[in-house]
């Protein structure tokens, strides 16, 4: 016979809340109201470069900026990455506003927080994969033997460490734009600023690069800011922002700040026939530019943007191989070349249907 307990352990009463304390995530990079003048002696007078531009990227976030060429693109990336002090504005990596401090604190700030990789990796040339990847670590201190030792594990990490002590003029071009990446990975970046980075490569090489930045983004949370023309990049990108004469003007995909416009809306007209818009319904508009009228009564006009200024972008679109070569028109069927064994083309990327 089992003898009762003589006293029974009380229940632990667990107090219930419904309040969750979150800490607020501080974006990687912020931009408020920047501003740019370059200061011109030519008729012309200056060039407004950057016109009240904002943005925030958070940690581990995919964005592409795209717009025609003069657009501001160049100067978006100089003053993001503390290349350039903007004419107005400020810019903050990871919480901290850049663009009032200088000197040592300046270059310690980027060091720990943004990389930078270029169209045509800008290498130095006199200096092996090896040490380029190496030559980051080398500026923060960080001493030869150690250094060598980390570039060679990104090297062995990014696929090319027998090509460790080649000099850039011997690498082809996808073998150069790794050890660019390396080089921008090494110090360990919470963002990567790229600028057309697979611009000099050809479509299949391309197409490495952006599964590797997929996967350093995966795997190790790094942000990018990619400035592209390339729809593949576009595509793998979280958010489109569509840069026109120093503005963003539109942003497509995921996470679309631009607020949803009302059931009506009215627009005043003045007697000289201007009309100014809001800045919400001009950005979905696309921006400013030339329309074509297409249909115009007493009371009401309807309008489309000129097919020569429009800018395609797509966001969050699942990539293919084309299952046709586009130059003989061979079919690939179920394989998975990249080439055409009938022509030698490379197999281009298309949106899935």
């Amino acid at each position: 016979m089992v003898k009762e307990r003589e006293h029974m352990e009380e229940p632990v009463e667990i107090p219930l809340t419904d309040e969750v304390h979150v800490e607020p995530q501080v974006p990687v990079l912020e931009a408020h109201n920047l501003y740019h003048i370059y200061g011109s002696n030519q008729e012309d007078g200056n060039v407004v470069a950057l016109r009240g531009l904002s943005v925030s990227i958070g940690e581990g976030e995919v964005v592409a900026v795209v717009g025609p060429s003069g657009s501001g693109k160049s100067t978006l990336l100089k003053a993001f990455g503390g290349l350039m002090k903007p004419s107005a504005g400020s810019v903050f990596l990871n919480g901290r506003n850049m663009t009032r401090i200088t000197g040592q604190e300046l270059v310690s700030l980027r060091q720990e927080t943004v990389s930078f990789i270029f169209q045509e990796g800008n290498l130095l040339p006199d200096l092996n994969a090896l040490d380029n990847v190496a030559q980051p670590l080398r500026h923060a201190g960080v001493r030869a033997r150690e250094a060598r030792r980390r570039a060679m594990e990104m090297l062995e990490s990014l696929g090319i460490e027998d090509r460790a002590r080649s000099l850039p003029a011997t690498l082809s071009g996808g073998e150069a734009q790794r050890v660019a990446i390396g080089r921008a990975l090494i110090t360990d970046p919470k963002i990567i600023l790229a600028d057309e980075p697979t611009g000099a490569l050809d479509p299949i090489s391309g197409r490495r690069i952006i599964d590797l930045f997929r996967q350093l983004n995966e795997e190790r949370g790094v942000a990018f800011l990619i400035v592209t023309h390339s729809k593949e990049i576009s595509t793998f990108a979280n958010r489109a922002l569509e840069l026109r004469d120093g503005r963003f003007i539109a942003q497509h995909g995921n996470d679309v700040d631009d607020g949803d416009l009302a059931s009506t809306r009215e627009l005043l007209i003045d007697d000289t026939g201007t009309m100014s818009l809001p800045p919400d319904v001009l950005a979905t508009l696309g921006g400013p530019g030339r329309f074509d009228i297409n249909d115009l009564s007493r009371d009401g006009i309807s309008m489309e943007r000129v097919l020569s200024e429009r800018i395609t972008v797509e966001g969050n679109v699942e990539m293919i191989l084309a299952p046709a070569c586009p130059a003989c028109g061979y079919i690939y069927g179920e394989s998975t070349e990249e080439e055409c064994p009938s022509c030698g083309s490379s197999r281009p990327m298309v949106a899935s249907s």
